[in-house]
């Protein structure tokens, strides 16, 4: 079955009559009508009731002709974007990201680069480190955004700096109304983090951490860190997290407050192929750095008041 076949047919359909229906494909009167005879043969029924005077559809024909129509209207819409794709290729920019550990460098680059790239065609999506840089060699990301440690032989690293971890308190916890919190109070609660299967180089840092403290304690893993924080709000424990998902969420009744003398930190990066960077990677990459050394001019500024 060829999408000819179903061309042929709308035309004959719309204009029952095989002369006019060629003349509108620009084809010969006999080819069409072969081509009509073989689709029948395919499809097992008679699509046209054929007469010296006249042609008209069959029962069949007339059910079929809707749905060759929207096949048609398919065929068009896949085309057109198939000739988009070939006509911008560098215009597309496919990021991959760690859902609850996403630095604000990458959003601030993202709206440095829409500014510049007004038809830039930006996909996020979420995944598993493994996962997403499996995509990345094999060309179904652009960029992904990760931390380290993590096996990135062959991708080039470019980094977006350290992450610490933040202790998420109750509004009503006894350390609440600190500007920082020690390790030791934090793990007098149970402590909720994220799994090892979702943020394994920030999971293995905070178990390294409290190991190292000599601290033994009791760890409830958190699929995200909405749910980190519900967990917090229904006070079943303190969430130790990523210090990015504190620059994203403000927790209703939660405080996050920095550890006290932790030398825990994780280094954020973005990843790309060497073998398929384009333009858009590139100005991307151009605007993480921008972003990075604007963060870190804010950081050196006094807050307001001080």
């Amino acid at each position: 079955m060829e999408l000819r076949h179903f061309r042929y047919f709308v035309a004959v359909a719309e204009e029952l009559h095989f002369r006019h229906a060629a003349e509108r494909m620009h084809v010969a009167q006999p080819a069409i009508s072969e081509q009509i005879r073989k689709f029948e043969d395919e499809l097992g029924v008679r699509l046209f009731d054929r007469s010296p005077r006249a042609v008209s559809l069959t029962a069949s024909g007339a059910a079929m002709l809707d749905e060759a129509r929207s096949v048609l209207r398919q065929a068009d819409v896949a085309a057109r974007v198939a000739r988009r794709a070939r006509e911008r290729p560098a215009t597309r920019l496919r990021i991959g990201y760690l859902r609850d550990s996403l630095p604000a460098s990458v959003p601030s680059a993202l709206r440095r680069l829409s500014r510049t790239t007004p038809d830039l065609d930006v996909e996020l999506e979420s995944g598993s480190p493994w996962g997403m840089i499996d995509a990345l060699r094999e060309g179904r990301f652009d960029v992904v955004i990760a931390n380290l440690p993590i096996a990135t032989d062959g991708l080039r690293a470019m980094s977006l700096g350290h992450q610490h971890a933040i202790a998420a308190i109750p509004a009503g916890h006894p350390q609440a109304f600190n500007s920082t919190v020690v390790l030791e109070w934090a793990t007098r609660d149970r402590l909720i983090t994220l799994p090892r299967e979702t943020n394994p180089a920030f999971h293995g840092a905070v178990v390294a951490m409290c190991h190292a403290a000599g601290l033994s304690t009791a760890f409830t893993m958190a699929d995200s860190v909405e749910q980190a924080l519900l967990g917090v709000a229904a006070g079943a424990g303190i969430a130790l997290l990523p210090e990015a998902a504190a620059e994203r969420i403000v927790g209703n009744g939660i405080r996050f407050l920095p550890l006290r003398g932790a030398p825990m930190a994780i280094e954020s990066v973005a990843l790309t192929d060497p073998r398929a960077e384009s333009p858009v990677t590139e100005a991307f990459r151009r605007a993480l750095r921008q972003a990075a050394k604007l963060r870190a001019v804010e950081a050196t500024q006094p807050a307001v008041g001080a």
